[in-house]
């Protein structure tokens, strides 16, 4: 499956959406895409940095479930598929990125 990313950066708030390859049920419902905001200090506590931008597996579990909409539960996160997790951490290294890299992420296309 192709997975596309919808990115608002550079702006308090940014969004970004990831489409799932494998989606997740939620009793009846599968969700499809997930929305990540960019996170503020605190959404970060408890969480060392480095290993953030190392797309360290535990870091990033951790972190998501602050930061997207839908929220998802720390039970759905350890289902992932690990092509579904490498995306969410792609996406959270590049939005906390400064503002003039993200903007060089985007026009390479690596967001």
């Amino acid at each position: 499956m192709t997975a596309t990313t919808n990115t608002t950066a550079g702006k308090a708030g940014s969004l970004t959406t990831v489409e799932l390859d494998h989606p997740i049920t939620r009793g009846e419902t599968e969700i499809r895409s997930v929305q990540l905001r960019k996170p503020k200090a605190g959404d970060l506590r408890g969480v060392s940095l480095s290993d953030l931008f190392d797309m360290k597996a535990d870091t990033v579990m951790a972190v998501l479930p602050r930061v997207s909409t839908p929220t998802l539960a720390p039970h759905e996160i350890n289902q992932l598929e690990v092509s579904d997790l490498f995306k969410f951490s792609v996406r959270l290294v590049a939005v906390l990125l400064p503002e003039e890299a993200q903007q060089e992420v985007t026009q390479l296309g690596l967001n």
